[in-house]
């Protein structure tokens, strides 16, 4: 069975072994451990394994950001992105929750639309040839 709740200090390691999964390094370590530590981590759980995880801050304009999904490369295409943007939903503090995804990003982008997020703009030279759509979402 499949929970999402705030990451514990002792979820560090399998996330940051999932973040390296994907990513190729650890060099994320302090930014994790800094978002559990201040409970802006979320982490999805089947049984007692970590699936994937999710930073946020209310940093963009007073405005919850979702600034990191990152699901485990043998736990995707299991809704597990959903069930983690639908939790911070849940806990946001602010009514306005954005995220932002690069444009070749094309599952992520897919996983935003379903989740009733719609576009709200783009930035251009983060990742030189490929821009960041941002996305939003109105709490309900």
């Amino acid at each position: 069975m499949r929970n999402v709740g705030y990451a514990h200090i002792d979820d560090l390691a399998s996330l940051i072994q999932i973040d390296s999964q994907v990513i190729g390094n650890e060099s994320r370590h302090k930014q994790i451990q800094e978002a559990i530590l201040e409970k802006r981590c979320l982490v999805v759980k089947e049984g007692e394994a970590a699936a994937g995880f999710l930073l946020f801050n209310t940093h963009f304009f007073d405005n919850t950001f979702v600034s990191l999904i990152i699901v485990s490369p043998g736990e995707r295409r299991k809704g597990n992105a959903s069930l983690l943007l639908k939790h911070v939903e849940e806990i946001s503090s602010t009514n306005k929750i954005f995220s932002s995804t690069n444009r070749s990003n094309r599952q992520m982008q897919k996983t935003f639309q379903v989740n009733g997020y719609s576009q709200s703009g783009m930035i251009e030279n983060l990742d030189p040839g490929d821009p960041e759509i941002v996305y939003y979402k109105q709490k309900k």
